[in-house]
């Protein structure tokens, strides 16, 4: 598998999960011009331009993050709990992480006018408020066990200082704990973001 990246972009979940579960990968990154980093034009592997996309043995490319991450996880038989209940909530709030979070920090990564970037930040802390509650004081966001919910979460609070949104103490204190992981601590490395 190949996973197309930009260092410390969303991509970075799918490349933690990539560790965590041991499947072998090769990582391949993206200039700002669409270009591989192999030479390839980015564009004539996925059309619609924006990382992560992951290429598939067969030449399938995937892309978006919770599909990704789902692929991932179903491939791996890691970081997804086969209990239905914990198996649901997890995919919940991977929707909720790329729809309510992902996609409000646009205006902090465009030129986007003050108001716009206000109206996100009342969004985000709605958000985080939502997740720091949910997590409470334990060490993953859903059940026991770190899933693909984490590794998206992760880069989520990774680049929330960008938006100027203070994160809640259990946020900051689970992202602590998540930084400190080895296959965390890899991927960050990989991406030269240590």
């Amino acid at each position: 598998m190949i996973l197309f990246y930009y260092p410390g972009a969303c991509s970075l979940a799918n490349h933690i999960a990539l560790i965590e579960t041991g499947l072998p990968y090769e990582l391949v990154s993206i200039n700002h011009e669409k270009k591989t980093a192999d030479g390839r034009d980015f564009l004539a592997i996925n059309p619609k331009g924006y990382i992560p996309a992951l290429e598939l043995e067969d030449g399938t490319v995937l892309t978006e993050n919770p599909v990704i991450l789902n692929y991932i996880a179903e491939k791996s038989g890691k970081l997804l709990s086969k209990k239905e209940g914990i198996r649901w909530q997890v995919l919940e709030v991977l929707a909720f992480m790329a729809s309510e979070i992902h996609g409000s920090y646009q205006p902090f990564f465009r030129n986007f006018s003050e108001p716009e970037k206000e109206r996100a930040r009342e969004k985000l802390k709605k958000a985080f408020s939502i997740l720091s509650d949910q997590i409470g004081g334990k060490m993953f966001l859903v059940g026991d066990e770190i899933t693909i919910a984490d590794c998206y979460l992760f880069w989520v609070l990774m680049v929330a200082p960008r938006s100027g949104v203070e994160l809640p103490t259990p946020l900051r204190n689970y992202f602590d704990h998540m930084k400190i992981r080895p296959a965390v601590a890899q991927a960050l490395s990989e991406e030269h973001l240590d």
